[in-house]
């Protein structure tokens, strides 16, 4: 029998009745032949809640212990799915990540996974059974739990995909599918029928929230196909699929807005060998993520190197400049008003005049570009994070991503009235 994942966000099982709604889906499926999996986050805003809850008990929690705090809420979702499942007469079972070995690294609120034990869910599937699991957490060979970042529970997704080599992934949230642009900062943004992983893992790292980059990166390495749509509907949303010779044609598939950027500047760091690897090595020590990457060489022997991370991870990677401003005899400097504002589009590779034109763009309403940063098929702006929102529009109409507006018809001009008057004889 056929394979389906499916995910349902917090929004998609925000209530008694969206669950019903997801476990319907589910049985529907498994009515048309095929084996179902579904993997459920938290209830609507529960880990919002549950954040909020623990700052107001510290504003640094240990990270072992917010994981602890943050699992919590799928496994109340998955015991709800699973009991609406039977009361529609669908046997059913859950798991948490622990119970079906879903292991990842020690990385604390950001786990990667290393390795799933797909046994037990064949062995239920098989049974004739509904598997549900929770999405967004692991355990650790030691069997501490662990959290996947925001967003992890599509990775959970696409790693039990293709654990079980299942021959479809549908990934069910509260909007229509992968747009050109987030349609809450640009009303004109346009649904993608198909985007390719390549595209959808720029996107994706760039700011766009539909998908987990990390979950693209599984789908493209063990070439799940991906599927992206609406809870509330049964109309397709958008494939994320390999690259095809017509996407070449379109240069840019869409724009991206990420906010809560933050500057980290080293100046008088010694322009030595092997200095700069320190650096990086001192903060990964402290599992920050690092963007975008600056290095400038001064004539007296001294560099400055600057870097960008999210705000949310300012506080950990100022612990790491911290030891290294003793060390390397170097001072620091934090900026937090950034953003980036990013065109996607494998068409690049083939086209010219991308950067020209947004460049134009932004220059021609005034917003300042602080730094630039490419790849094959992206071009990346750094700026002010108040222009950020006017930013992503300004780009998105440049490039006519947009729904595109019928053009008005003319009115036609009305006929000359002829004359009933009769001649003078």
């Amino acid at each position: 029998m056929s394979i389906v994942v499916m995910k349902f966000g917090g929004t998609s099982v925000a209530d008694a009745r969206k669950i019903r709604a997801a476990a319907r889906r589910a049985i529907r499926a498994q009515k048309q032949g095929r084996q179902v999996v579904m993997v459920v986050s938290a209830m609507g805003k529960e880990t919002d809640r549950l954040v909020d809850l623990a700052r107001q008990i510290s504003p640094t929690p240990p990270h072992r212990e917010m994981d602890q705090l943050l699992a919590t809420g799928e496994q109340v979702t998955i015991s709800l799915m699973a009991m609406s499942l039977e009361e529609m007469g669908c046997p059913a079972i859950s798991f948490t990540a622990g119970q079906i070995g879903m292991v990842t690294d020690e990385a604390h609120t950001k786990a990667r996974l290393k390795s799933i034990a797909a046994e037990k869910i064949h062995h239920e599937l098989d049974a004739g059974k509904v598997v549900i699991v929770a999405g967004f957490q692991g355990v650790t060979e030691s069997g501490a739990i662990t959290t996947l970042g925001r967003g992890g529970s599509n990775v959970t997704l696409v790693a039990i995909a293709a654990a079980l080599k299942a021959d479809l992934c549908e990934n069910f949230t509260d909007v229509d599918g992968i747009f050109t642009a987030d349609p809450r900062i640009v009303p004109t943004a346009r649904k993608l029928d198909a985007v390719s992983y390549d595209e959808m893992l720029e996107l994706a790292s760039l700011g766009a929230s539909v998908l987990h980059h990390r979950a693209v990166e599984f789908a493209k390495k063990y070439d799940v196909p991906l599927h992206v749509r609406n809870s509330e509907h049964n109309r397709k949303g958008t494939l994320i699929v390999h690259e095809t010779e017509s996407m070449e044609r379109i240069v840019v598939r869409g724009a991206a807005l990420k906010e809560g950027l933050a500057r980290v500047t080293l100046s008088s760091v010694p322009d030595h060998p092997g200095v700069v690897a320190r650096i990086f090595h001192q903060v990964a020590r402290e599992n920050v993520v690092v963007d975008d990457i600056i290095q400038t060489i001064a004539d007296n022997g001294k560099a400055t190197v600057s870097f960008t991370v999210e705000m949310a991870e300012l506080p950990e990677c100022k612990q790491a400049v911290d030891i290294l401003r003793k060390e390397l005899k170097c001072s620091a400097r934090y900026e937090d008003h950034l953003a980036k504002v990013s065109v996607v589009g494998v068409g690049m590779r083939t086209h010219t005049g991308v950067a020209e034109k947004m460049f134009a763009s932004l220059a021609a309403e005034g917003i300042n570009i602080q730094n630039i940063t490419t790849s094959e098929i992206k071009i990346s702006c750094l700026i002010n994070r108040t222009q950020g929102k006017k930013a992503l529009r300004v780009v998105h109409d440049a490039f006519g991503l947009g729904i595109q507006k019928p053009a008005r018809k003319k009115p036609a001009k009305k006929a000359a009235k002829k004359s009933t008057r009769k001649k003078a004889k």
